[in-house]
């Protein structure tokens, strides 16, 4: 897959309802426009894997039970504590390889297996750490896709919530914790992990392409131009970062103050 059709599928993505949003195609064409030089059939032949594997143990196990043992116990898959903030550990192709990542990735193959099979299954934007929501006839689960995804019990999820800083009242309300979000906001929230990563180690190049994917998946949000002007910026790019800002103005009606404030600046520099 070239860039040029990661894009365009990135794309046809974003102009989707949040309903018929494809989780793991997008997934995969975000982690060829990353690096297109790969061949990208480790990761379609794990997710068919997956979807066998768990398929297979839920002819006699709990769907809880089931998608935690196909995925970590056949697969392998677990989360990278050795080296978190490696950079394969967000990208699908290379998880399909190493079988370790970070959480929303390796949340990707669950969510795309468990809902082949029939699981309702979703992700949770908990706070400092992704999670999955499976319904059981029991009522929904959380599941911890990091560690091998085991069953998070309510406990252990207020005391997570407490441990970010949050009040206990707040922590105290799972209900709202534990609410799905969209497949959309599972990929953007990938997203915005490699930003964060790359805009740290200062590799502007892969903070730009991760910005401008968030912008393609979300073509209402002005906030990926934002970080797009800023990665264009550090690159020296400042033409291309003004166009950028221009972009975020025109998607928020022109009232983005800090947009505005770093375009003039943006526009001083090319003078």
């Amino acid at each position: 897959m070239t860039r040029d059709e990661a894009e365009a599928i990135l794309t046809r993505a974003g102009e989707l309802d949040d309903e018929a949003f494809p989780l793991f195609e997008a997934a995969l064409a975000c982690a060829a426009h990353d690096d297109p030089d790969r061949d990208e059939q480790p990761a379609l032949d794990l997710a068919r894997s997956a979807v066998e594997r768990l398929k297979a143990r839920m002819q006699s196990e709990s769907p809880e039970e089931a998608i935690a043992e196909a995925m970590a116990g056949d697969l392998r898959l677990t989360g990278d504590l050795l080296t978190y903030d490696h950079p394969d550990n967000a990208d699908v192709i290379a998880i399909a390889e190493r079988r370790k990542g970070l959480p929303v990735a390796l949340g990707v193959f669950y969510i795309h297996a468990a809902r082949e099979v029939g699981l309702d299954v979703n992700g949770v934007d908990f706070p400092g750490h992704f999670l999955l929501r499976i319904e059981t006839d029991e009522g929904p689960l959380a599941l911890d896709p990091f560690s091998e995804g085991r069953v998070v019990l309510p406990s252990e999820l207020s005391r997570r919530a407490l441990r970010t800083g949050l009040m206990p009242d707040v922590a105290a309300r799972l209900d709202q914790l534990m609410a799905p979000i969209s497949d959309r906001a599972v990929l953007i929230r990938l997203q915005n992990n490699i930003f964060a990563r790359a805009q740290q180690s200062r590799d502007w190049a892969r903070a730009e392409r991760s910005a401008l994917r968030r912008a393609l998946l979300d073509p209402t949000d002005h906030h990926p131009w934002l970080d797009v002007a800023a990665a264009r910026e550090g690159q020296g790019a400042l033409a291309g970062a003004l166009q950028a800002l221009s972009r975020a103005q025109t998607l928020d009606g022109g009232a983005t103050i800090a947009a505005r404030a770093a375009r003039e600046r943006v526009r001083l520099r090319l003078n």
